[in-house]
């Protein structure tokens, strides 16, 4: 269970009685572009297909103009084309041409519908931007509109594209109206032949206000999850449909224009507007610890659609190109921890960041099958970074079950590697929970650590999240051993949606957190670094081992003292809170209640149906408290550092 620390206090500190030293890394987030959560969700960006890279590969019946409608206003004459010759970048080959004959003053163009429609708000700033040439020699005025659903125009500027070769043009655009469904028009006003491309409309007002910047609400709701991590760019996602889909980090870094889109496993696509310098700086924007996951030289063992238990579409990188894409590994983490003027730390300090990103763990592999094709690859890359980044903690991947074949034979290889941490992902139901919670009592302290990368109650009901409560507690009390923990998925886009349950819902104009959502947000907000068995002493009686529980930790660096309480039943529940080894603490704490309806849940109708509620609570050092039926409570008693 690990080993019992006595910290010896400073004359009128707080004593600390011996507590069992966890991780301080415990809770984090975890973010796929699964549901939309990148493009059309988290990153800001409001036009949708800017590039026209859209395929019917992404999704059946795409095609380069998906989301644009052809606009010849009044009796305005000319074509428009696809074309790809001297495109504006080889990675971003396509681009729309226009030949207007004859405007008739209102001219020719584009709308584009945004995803869902364009969300403004009256008085926000909007910046615009196009890449343009002009192929006939002269001029070629602009005209760029945003439109409420009627056609009312909400806001205006005009441009002139002149260079013959690939410019930017830029104008800044403030409507006066709020609209939820508004398009974009961009129009040209006189004749010629005019090129363009990377189309874009980015709100000004972005999450700390970065270009090419993150949507302010959506990630603000992340934030407050208080994440000790964040693992990205996915799981499915990292390693792909097919080796032709492999998630190649380097071709997500550098100017947007010059990014490779790819088509997105999980059956849409991927602009990579956000990429791995904006995945890192958000870790570092909300205080997270960056964890990038790669391929493990093998794509997803569902490749192909093959989806059935016991068939396998992995598909392996020859052992030929093993040797390259080991240094693309290796390059990443020069990347983020590298000096500036290393190869790979000047490109990241070229994006405006000199100073490295403290790269501490990088994940090898996700759930992938235990094949002897997997296992050579995997040793590959594990020994090279070890080789060379002695530093940075590896994460190993036992497959996609808390049991069964892969997870036998990945912890097996696992042991047999002394890999330092292994992935573990389980979706259950919530009778699992609460049957398992003594599941990481019994694990071998000696061997590899543990990150539950993935893991939900199947629900969004409030039974649902008090499972995941209860089974958090135990993970605090294994808190030795369970270093890293992380609800999959964290997004979900309404009427996009791919996969259920998941933590945050949101649509252009609102964000719904999950009732699901604020037990994460608890047990994030009210983390500890020590472990205190025998503090609290749970209701007896034949039930109390699967619907009541409790933990206790403190924060050094505050010196609180944090218990949480569980009561998944639907009577009151009386908890003996025994606080006497502990000196120097307040009388009052902060009591944050969280409790409602059994299948009480937080909808886009009523996204504020079971919330928590913090008051102040007068402790003794020994009381007994009363948790409510349905209920987390966290009782957070101050203390001194």
């Amino acid at each position: 269970m690990g080993i019992a620390v006595a910290v010896a206090a400073p004359a009128g500190a707080q004593r600390v009685a011996a507590g069992k030293p966890i991780s301080a890394d415990l809770f984090g987030i975890f973010f796929e572009d699964l549901n939309y959560a990148a493009d059309g969700g988290l990153y800001a960006e409001l036009v949708q297909n800017r590039s026209f890279e859209y395929a019917p590969s992404d999704h059946e019946g795409w095609h380069p103009l998906t989301s644009w409608d052809y606009l010849h206003e009044g009796f305005a004459m000319g074509s428009l084309s696809v074309e790809s010759a001297a495109p504006l970048h080889a990675n971003n080959p396509h681009y729309v041409q226009l030949k207007i004959e004859n405007p008739f003053q209102k001219g020719l163009g584009l709308r584009n519908h945004g995803f869902d429609g364009i969300a403004l708000t009256a008085g926000e700033q909007y910046d615009f931007s196009l890449w343009a040439r002009v192929k006939s020699g002269a001029a070629v005025p602009l005209l760029v509109q945003l439109q409420d659903a009627q056609g009312k125009v909400l806001a205006e500027a005009t441009l002139s594209a002149q260079a013959a070769d690939w410019q930017q043009y830029r104008a800044t655009l403030t409507p006066t109206a709020t609209d939820a469904g508004a398009s974009l028009v961009v129009l040209a006003t006189g004749k010629g032949i005019l090129d363009f491309d990377m189309v874009s409309l980015f709100p000004k007002r972005t999450f700390r206000g970065r270009a090419n910047g993150l949507r302010a609400d959506l990630a603000q709701s992340i934030a407050n999850l208080k994440p000790k991590f964040m693992r990205f760019p996915g799981g499915c996602l990292t390693h792909g449909d097919g080796l032709d889909n492999l998630y190649d980090w380097k071709k997500t870094i550098g100017p947007v224009a010059q990014r490779t889109a790819q088509r997105n496993i999980w059956g849409y696509h991927q602009t990579t507007g956000l990429g791995y310098f904006e995945y890192f700086q958000f870790c570092e924007d909300i205080g997270a610890k960056p964890i990038p996951v790669v391929a493990a030289g093998v794509s997803c063992q569902n490749s192909g659609g093959s989806w059935k238990i016991g068939s396998t579409g992995q598909q392996c990188l020859p052992l030929a190109d093993m040797a390259a894409y080991t240094q693309d590994v290796l390059d990443l983490i020069e990347y983020a921890n590298g000096p500036a003027t290393s190869i790979w730390g000047a490109k990241r300090a070229a994006a405006g960041h000199p100073k490295p990103f403290d790269l501490q763990y990088i994940g090898i592999g996700n759930e992938d099958k235990q094949t002897p094709g997997f296992r050579e690859r995997f040793k590959l890359l594990y020994d090279a970074v070890r080789r060379q980044y002695p530093t940075v903690t590896v994460i190993g991947t036992v497959g996609p079950s808390p049991k069964g074949e892969d997870y036998d034979q990945g912890w097996a290889f696992a042991n047999q590697l002394s890999v330092p941490v292994v992935d573990e992902h389980y979706y259950e139901q919530p009778k699992w929970f609460l049957a398992n919670q003594r599941r990481y009592d019994t694990y071998d302290r000696s061997k590899a650590k543990v990150y539950l990368g993935e893991y939900a109650s199947w629900g969004n009901a409030l039974h649902n999240a008090l499972a995941e409560a209860l089974y958090m507690t135990a993970l605090e009390r294994n808190g030795d051993v369970v270093q890293l923990a992380s609800y999959a998925p964290l997004l979900a886009k309404e009427g996009h949606t791919q996969w259920k349950p998941d933590l945050i819902y949101f649509n252009n104009t609102a964000v719904v957190p999950s009732v699901n959502y604020y037990v994460q947000q608890l047990f994030g907000q009210n983390q500890g670094d020590t472990y205190h068995a025998g503090v609290v002493t749970p209701p007896a009686g034949p039930s109390a081992d699967t619907t009541a529980a409790a933990s206790c930790v403190r924060d050094a660096r505050t010196g609180d003292v944090i218990v949480k309480l569980v009561n998944l039943g639907a009577q009151p529940q009386p908890f003996a809170i025994d606080l006497t080894r502990f000196e120097g603490l307040k009388t009052m704490a902060t009591q944050t209640t969280f409790t409602g309806a059994r299948n009480a849940q937080n909808t886009f109708a009523s996204p504020r149906t079971v919330l928590p509620k913090t008051t102040a609570y007068k402790i003794s050092k020994r009381f007994t408290y009363s948790a409510a039926p349905y209920s987390l409570t966290v009782l957070r008693v101050r203390g001194k550092r």
